[in-house]
Protein backbone atom coordinates (compact mmCIF):
# COMPACT_ATOMS: atom_id res chain seq x y z
CA UNK A 1 0.00 0.00 0.00
CA UNK A 2 0.94 3.50 -1.24
CA UNK A 3 0.82 6.50 0.80
CA UNK A 4 1.77 10.02 1.30
CA UNK A 5 5.14 9.22 1.65
CA UNK A 6 5.67 8.06 -2.18
CA UNK A 7 4.43 11.37 -3.57
CA UNK A 8 6.55 12.95 -1.03
CA UNK A 9 9.62 11.25 -2.13
CA UNK A 10 8.96 11.81 -5.62
CA UNK A 11 8.22 15.74 -5.29
CA UNK A 12 11.55 16.19 -3.42
CA UNK A 13 13.82 14.15 -6.29
CA UNK A 14 11.89 16.26 -8.48
CA UNK A 15 12.80 19.53 -6.45
CA UNK A 16 16.46 18.25 -6.28
CA UNK A 17 16.58 17.57 -9.79
CA UNK A 18 15.10 21.56 -10.87
CA UNK A 19 17.57 22.65 -7.64
CA UNK A 20 20.48 21.37 -9.28
CA UNK A 21 19.70 22.49 -13.01
CA UNK A 22 19.28 25.49 -12.02
CA UNK A 23 22.68 26.47 -10.49
CA UNK A 24 24.31 24.20 -13.52
CA UNK A 25 24.63 20.79 -11.26
CA UNK A 26 24.40 17.33 -12.14
CA UNK A 27 21.02 15.77 -9.69
CA UNK A 28 23.01 12.46 -10.20
CA UNK A 29 25.54 14.02 -7.55
CA UNK A 30 23.32 14.64 -5.02
CA UNK A 31 22.02 12.10 -2.43
CA UNK A 32 18.61 12.55 -0.83
CA UNK A 33 19.06 11.29 2.86
CA UNK A 34 15.62 9.75 4.54
CA UNK A 35 16.17 11.18 7.86
CA UNK A 36 14.17 8.40 10.55
CA UNK A 37 13.47 9.48 13.70
CA UNK A 38 10.20 8.74 14.96
CA UNK A 39 9.25 7.33 11.49
CA UNK A 40 7.66 3.52 11.89
CA UNK A 41 9.52 0.92 9.32
CA UNK A 42 6.80 0.59 7.63
CA UNK A 43 6.85 4.02 5.82
CA UNK A 44 10.48 3.65 5.94
CA UNK A 45 10.33 1.27 3.53
CA UNK A 46 7.69 2.92 1.71
CA UNK A 47 10.30 5.34 0.87
CA UNK A 48 12.98 3.19 -0.52
CA UNK A 49 10.64 1.77 -2.64
CA UNK A 50 9.83 5.33 -3.75
CA UNK A 51 13.61 5.65 -4.70
CA UNK A 52 15.51 6.34 -1.25
CA UNK A 53 18.68 4.69 -1.11
CA UNK A 54 20.44 6.17 1.93
CA UNK A 55 18.67 6.45 5.77
CA UNK A 56 19.84 8.56 8.36
CA UNK A 57 19.68 7.33 11.77
CA UNK A 58 19.69 9.86 14.99
CA UNK A 59 19.38 7.36 18.08
CA UNK A 60 21.29 4.19 18.56
CA UNK A 61 18.55 2.45 20.37
CA UNK A 62 15.46 3.42 18.01
CA UNK A 63 18.00 2.31 14.99
CA UNK A 64 18.63 -1.24 17.06
CA UNK A 65 14.97 -1.61 17.48
CA UNK A 66 13.79 -1.30 13.73
CA UNK A 67 17.26 -2.28 11.86
CA UNK A 68 16.10 -5.85 11.29
CA UNK A 69 13.11 -4.60 9.91
CA UNK A 70 14.30 -1.73 7.38
CA UNK A 71 14.65 -3.11 3.56
CA UNK A 72 18.25 -2.84 3.77
CA UNK A 73 19.05 -5.05 0.14
CA UNK A 74 18.04 -1.39 -1.59
CA UNK A 75 19.86 1.05 0.84
CA UNK A 76 22.51 1.69 2.97
CA UNK A 77 22.08 3.66 6.77
CA UNK A 78 24.53 5.97 7.99
CA UNK A 79 24.04 7.28 11.74
CA UNK A 80 23.74 11.61 11.68
CA UNK A 81 22.55 12.08 15.42
CA UNK A 82 25.31 12.39 18.58
CA UNK A 83 26.59 9.46 19.26
CA UNK A 84 28.38 8.59 22.45
CA UNK A 85 31.18 7.27 22.63
CA UNK A 86 30.22 3.84 24.81
CA UNK A 87 27.29 3.43 22.43
CA UNK A 88 30.15 3.38 19.33
CA UNK A 89 30.50 -0.31 19.47
CA UNK A 90 26.66 -1.00 19.28
CA UNK A 91 26.56 0.65 15.38
CA UNK A 92 29.98 0.13 13.96
CA UNK A 93 28.81 -3.45 11.93
CA UNK A 94 25.51 -1.65 10.84
CA UNK A 95 26.21 1.62 9.21
CA UNK A 96 28.13 2.73 6.45
CA UNK A 97 29.15 6.18 7.69
CA UNK A 98 28.81 8.26 11.01
CA UNK A 99 28.10 12.10 9.93
CA UNK A 100 28.20 13.24 13.87
CA UNK A 101 32.51 13.39 14.47
CA UNK A 102 33.14 16.79 16.42
CA UNK A 103 35.90 15.57 19.10
CA UNK A 104 39.31 13.12 18.50
CA UNK A 105 37.48 11.17 21.70
CA UNK A 106 34.92 10.12 19.62
CA UNK A 107 36.96 9.22 16.38
CA UNK A 108 39.47 7.06 18.28
CA UNK A 109 36.62 5.12 19.83
CA UNK A 110 35.27 4.59 16.27
CA UNK A 111 38.66 3.81 15.65
CA UNK A 112 38.97 0.96 18.25
CA UNK A 113 35.87 -0.60 17.53
CA UNK A 114 36.40 -0.60 13.65
CA UNK A 115 39.52 -2.31 14.32
CA UNK A 116 37.76 -4.84 15.91
CA UNK A 117 35.65 -5.85 12.80
CA UNK A 118 38.02 -5.29 10.46
CA UNK A 119 36.50 -2.39 8.96
CA UNK A 120 37.71 1.40 8.11
CA UNK A 121 34.76 3.40 8.87
CA UNK A 122 33.69 6.54 6.66
CA UNK A 123 33.11 9.65 9.14
CA UNK A 124 32.03 13.63 8.30
CA UNK A 125 33.38 15.78 10.62
CA UNK A 126 30.44 17.80 11.66
CA UNK A 127 31.00 22.01 11.62
CA UNK A 128 29.28 24.06 14.06
CA UNK A 129 29.30 26.56 11.18
CA UNK A 130 27.32 28.66 13.87
CA UNK A 131 29.37 28.30 17.00
CA UNK A 132 26.10 27.52 19.18
CA UNK A 133 26.71 26.43 22.34
CA UNK A 134 24.07 24.80 22.56
CA UNK A 135 24.91 22.34 19.21
CA UNK A 136 27.55 19.44 18.89
CA UNK A 137 29.90 19.77 16.33
CA UNK A 138 34.04 21.20 16.26
CA UNK A 139 34.03 25.18 15.79
CA UNK A 140 35.72 25.95 12.54
CA UNK A 141 38.64 27.58 14.26
CA UNK A 142 39.36 24.52 15.86
CA UNK A 143 38.53 21.93 12.58
CA UNK A 144 41.74 21.84 10.72
CA UNK A 145 43.52 20.88 14.23
CA UNK A 146 41.05 18.48 14.68
CA UNK A 147 41.68 17.10 10.91
CA UNK A 148 44.78 16.90 11.19
CA UNK A 149 44.54 14.17 14.34
CA UNK A 150 41.85 12.21 13.00
CA UNK A 151 43.55 11.58 9.93
CA UNK A 152 46.19 9.81 11.61
CA UNK A 153 43.67 6.79 12.42
CA UNK A 154 44.25 4.01 10.80
CA UNK A 155 40.33 2.40 10.92
CA UNK A 156 38.61 5.26 9.84
CA UNK A 157 38.61 7.55 6.75
CA UNK A 158 37.42 11.27 6.50
CA UNK A 159 35.21 11.70 3.94
CA UNK A 160 33.80 15.32 4.18
CA UNK A 161 32.26 17.59 6.43
CA UNK A 162 28.46 17.57 7.80
CA UNK A 163 26.87 21.12 9.37
CA UNK A 164 23.28 22.24 11.06
CA UNK A 165 23.36 25.84 10.43
CA UNK A 166 21.46 28.13 13.22
CA UNK A 167 17.54 28.81 12.63
CA UNK A 168 17.38 32.11 10.73
CA UNK A 169 14.29 34.34 9.43
CA UNK A 170 16.03 35.07 6.73
CA UNK A 171 16.88 33.04 3.68
CA UNK A 172 20.15 35.30 3.16
CA UNK A 173 21.10 34.78 6.48
CA UNK A 174 21.20 30.91 6.04
CA UNK A 175 22.36 31.22 2.85
CA UNK A 176 25.76 33.00 4.18
CA UNK A 177 26.30 30.50 6.59
CA UNK A 178 26.26 27.78 3.60
CA UNK A 179 28.63 29.75 1.56
CA UNK A 180 30.89 29.80 4.12
CA UNK A 181 30.16 26.08 4.69
CA UNK A 182 31.20 25.31 1.11
CA UNK A 183 34.06 27.92 1.29
CA UNK A 184 35.78 25.79 4.05
CA UNK A 185 34.99 22.78 2.37
CA UNK A 186 36.63 23.65 -0.90
CA UNK A 187 39.90 25.04 0.89
CA UNK A 188 40.61 21.91 2.46
CA UNK A 189 39.62 19.75 -0.61
CA UNK A 190 42.50 21.83 -2.57
CA UNK A 191 44.98 21.64 0.28
CA UNK A 192 44.94 17.32 -0.70
CA UNK A 193 45.72 16.41 2.93
CA UNK A 194 46.89 12.93 3.79
CA UNK A 195 43.94 10.66 4.42
CA UNK A 196 41.63 13.06 4.27
CA UNK A 197 38.80 12.84 1.15
CA UNK A 198 36.50 15.68 0.88
CA UNK A 199 33.93 13.51 -0.82
CA UNK A 200 30.61 14.79 0.72
CA UNK A 201 29.42 18.34 2.36
CA UNK A 202 26.20 16.96 4.24
CA UNK A 203 23.88 19.90 4.93
CA UNK A 204 20.08 21.29 4.07
CA UNK A 205 16.94 20.02 5.48
CA UNK A 206 13.52 19.59 4.71
CA UNK A 207 13.08 23.70 4.39
CA UNK A 208 16.43 25.00 2.72
CA UNK A 209 17.69 22.08 0.95
CA UNK A 210 16.89 23.87 -2.19
CA UNK A 211 19.24 26.81 -0.81
CA UNK A 212 22.18 24.01 0.45
CA UNK A 213 21.88 22.49 -3.32
CA UNK A 214 22.97 25.88 -4.91
CA UNK A 215 25.93 25.93 -2.24
CA UNK A 216 27.37 22.56 -3.17
CA UNK A 217 25.69 20.04 -0.53
CA UNK A 218 25.44 16.54 -2.62
CA UNK A 219 23.60 14.90 0.84
CA UNK A 220 20.10 16.60 1.95
CA UNK A 221 18.75 15.12 4.95
CA UNK A 222 15.43 14.99 4.72
CA UNK A 223 12.82 14.21 7.39
CA UNK A 224 9.93 16.53 7.76
CA UNK A 225 9.02 17.02 4.04
CA UNK A 226 8.81 13.37 3.35
CA UNK A 227 7.46 11.46 6.62
CA UNK A 228 5.24 14.69 7.50
CA UNK A 229 5.34 16.34 11.39
CA UNK A 230 7.01 14.31 13.77
CA UNK A 231 4.23 13.03 16.92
Amino acid sequence: MTTYVTENVKNIISNVRQAAMECGRNPEDITVMAVTKTVDCDRVNEAISAGISLLGENRVQEMLSKYDNYNKSSCRIDFIGHLQTNKVKQIVDKVSMIHSVDTLKLAEEINKQSQKINKVMDILIEVNIGNEESKSGVNKENLQDLLVKVAQLDAVKIRGLMAIPPICEKEQEIEEYFKEMYSIFIDIKEKKLDNINMDFLSMGMSHDYKIAIRHGSNIIRIGTAMFGARK
